[in-house]
C-alpha cells in the first residue's frame, strides 16, 4: 500500500506539472482541448516505467522503517524470521513490479510515445483556419494577419462571414490585404492532394493603410493555398523512443543498443532498488522513521544518474565497452550485497585475520 500510495503521488505530480504544459498550448490555439486527456493517457506508461521502482523504493523504506521504529522488526526476528525470508518475501513483491515494469519499458511505453507524438504532430500542424474558434480573432502565420469567422461547423471545415486581414509577404510597401466573404471552406485538390481555403461571396481589399488608393475587388470564390503539415516538426527527444523494442533488435546503431538496454534494464533496476531498500531502512528507535530517508533518495537518485550517464556515453560511443549499463547494475547490486552483510561481514572478516595473526 505504501508503494501504491508513494506512486500515485508521485504520477500526480508528474502529470499535473506536463498537464499545465499541454493546458498552456491548447489555450493558445496549439491544441485541441478534447485531445489533452487521449495524449496524457499515452503518456501514462512511459511516466510508470520510472515511477513504479521510485514508488517501491519509497515504499519499502518508509514500511520497514515503521517496523524497525516500533521495534516490531526486534519482535519479527525474535519469532524467527531470519534476514533472508525477510529479503525473500521482499524480493517477490519486487518481482511482480519488475514484470509490471518490463511490460510498460518493452511494449506499453515504446507504444504510447509513438501515439502520442503522431497526436502531438497532428494537432501542432494543423493550418490557421483549423484551429479557428467562432466569433474570435486568431492570428494567421506568427502574427502577420488576423483572421475571423462568426460561425464554425463542428468537422472544421466550413465557416461563415469571415474576414482575413494580412500584410502581404511579397511587399516592400507594407500593403494590407483584406478579405471579407459570406462562407469558406477547406477542399483538397482530388489529383494533387494540395489543401486549398476556397472562399465564396466576398470582396479583396489591397493597399496602404491610411491611404485612399485601394484596389477592390468583388469575387465569386477566391482559393487560396493551405500550408502543408510538417509532420517532422515534433518528434520525441530520442528518436528510438518511439520505436519498437522489435525494431530495436533489427537496428544496429549505437542509439538503438543503448535504448534497448535501457529498456530490459529497468526490470533491473526494480529488482536492484528493492535489495538496497532492505538494508536501508534499518533504523534505531531513537533515530526516528525518516532517518536513513534523505541518504537512501539521494543514493537512488545516484543511482539513476549512472544509469543515465552509461546510457548515454553508449548512444555517443564514448562508454569503453557496449555492456557498460550492466556494469553500472552489477556495482549497485555488489553494494546492496555489502549493505545486507554489513557488520556481520564485516567482523567475519576481521576475525578470519585475526584467528591467522594469533595462529602464526
Amino acid at each position: 500500500m505504501s508503494m501504491l500510495a508513494v506512486s500515485l503521488i508521485l504520477l500526480l505530480i508528474i502529470i499535473s506539472a506536463r498537464f499545465v504544459t499541454y493546458l498552456a498550448e491548447a489555450a493558445a490555439g496549439e491544441l485541441d482541448g478534447g485531445v489533452l486527456l487521449t495524449l496524457m493517457t499515452y503518456r501514462l506508461p512511459a511516466y510508470l516505467e520510472l515511477i513504479l521502482p521510485l514508488g517501491l523504493f519509497l515504499g519499502i523504506l518508509m514500511a520497514y522503517g515503521r517496523l524497525y521504529l516500533e521495534s516490531e522488526m526486534t519482535v519479527l526476528h525474535a519469532c524467527g524470521l531470519s534476514q533472508g525470508k525477510l529479503i525473500g518475501f521482499t524480493m517477490v513483491s519486487t518481482f511482480v513490479v519488475a514484470c509490471v515494469v518490463g511490460v510498460f519499458s518493452l511494449y506499453l511505453g515504446p507504444e504510447g510515445v509513438r501515439a502520442s507524438e503522431k497526436l502531438l504532430a497532428e494537432q501542432r500542424n494543423r493550418t490557421d483556419f483549423e484551429t479557428l474558434k467562432p466569433a474570435r480573432f486568431h492570428e494567421l502565420d506568427g502574427g502577420s494577419g488576423i483572421s475571423y469567422a462568426e460561425s464554425i461547423s463542428d468537422d472544421k471545415q466550413k465557416l461563415q462571414k469571415v474576414f482575413m486581414a494580412k500584410l502581404a509577404p511579397d511587399s516592400v510597401d507594407d500593403d494590407l490585404t483584406v478579405l471579407t466573404a459570406e462562407s469558406g471552406e477547406t477542399v483538397v485538390d482530388a489529383e494533387t492532394g494540395v489543401k486549398y481555403l476556397l472562399l465564396k461571396n466576398g470582396r479583396r481589399y489591397v493597399g496602404r493603410p491610411g491611404e485612399v488608393n485601394y484596389k477592390v475587388v468583388e469575387f465569386k470564390t477566391f482559393s487560396q493555398i493551405l500550408p502543408e503539415p510538417d509532420y517532422e516538426a515534433v518528434k520525441p527527444k530520442k528518436e528510438t523512443d518511439g520505436l519498437s523494442t522489435a525494431q530495436l533488435f533489427e537496428r544496429d546503431t549505437l542509439a538503438a543498443r543503448a535504448a534497448l538496454q535501457w529498456r530490459l534494464s529497468l526490470p533491473v533496476l526494480v529488482m536492484v532498488v528493492g535489495l538496497l531498500a532492505v538494508p536501508l531502512s534499518r533504523t534505531q528507535p531513537r533515530q526516528g522513521r525518516y532517518a536513513k530517508m534523505l541518504p537512501a533518495i539521494l543514493l537512488y537518485i545516484f543511482y539513476l544518474v549512472c544509469v543515465n550517464g552509461a546510457r548515454g556515453a553508449i548512444e555517443d560511443g564514448s562508454a569503453p565497452f557496449i555492456g557498460l549499463l550492466w556494469v553500472v547494475h552489477g556495482a549497485f547490486f555488489c553494494l546492496a550485497l555489502l549493505l545486507i552483510g554489513g557488520k556481520s561481514m564485516f567482523a567475519g572478516l576481521f576475525r578470519s585475520v585475526f584467528s591467522k595473526g594469533e595462529a602464526a
